[in-house]
């Protein structure tokens, strides 16, 4: 605390004024600097609800990509799914066709077999008649 010097009718005039300068000087710029703070507080306080608005905005934006990349995953394994489906049934088609074909290629076998066994047949019947053909040939031969 500051000392006054004593005078006649009290303190000293000009220390005490000089001192209320100090004082209200100071407190002049404790106000200003109160003042420049509640504005900067003001900025602040703008500026976090800016920052609170964004964040808002942010989630709500992955959160809505979260969704459109679980729903294009879902659509993936979908068509994944179908893929694998038609996959299948192609492939059965593909087997059943190539049964048949080669129940048909049996068949034809089977029936070549059979054609060949009787061509065999009637073929050694042919010959055998030949052969007796040359054999009364000869026994014809033989008498006269």
């Amino acid at each position: 605390m500051k000392k006054f010097s004593k005078e006649f009718n009290g303190y000293n005039k000009q220390e005490v004024n000089d001192f209320l300068n100090d004082v209200i000087t100071q407190t002049e710029k404790v106000l200003q600097r109160l003042e420049q703070q509640q504005k900067e507080i003001a900025t602040l306080k703008s500026q976090i609800i800016h920052y609170q608005d964004i964040e808002k905005s942010l989630n709500l934006a992955l959160s809505h990509a979260q969704e459109v990349g679980e729903d294009i995953r879902k659509m993936a394994k979908n068509e994944a799914k179908m893929i694998v489906d038609e996959a299948n049934r192609n492939a059965n088609r593909i087997v059943n066709d190539a049964l048949i074909r080669s129940e048909k290629i049996e068949l034809k076998n089977q029936n070549m077999e059979h054609n060949l066994r009787i061509f065999k047949n009637r073929l050694r019947a042919i010959v055998e008649q030949q052969l007796e053909v040359i054999d009364e040939i000869e026994i014809l031969e033989v008498e006269e």
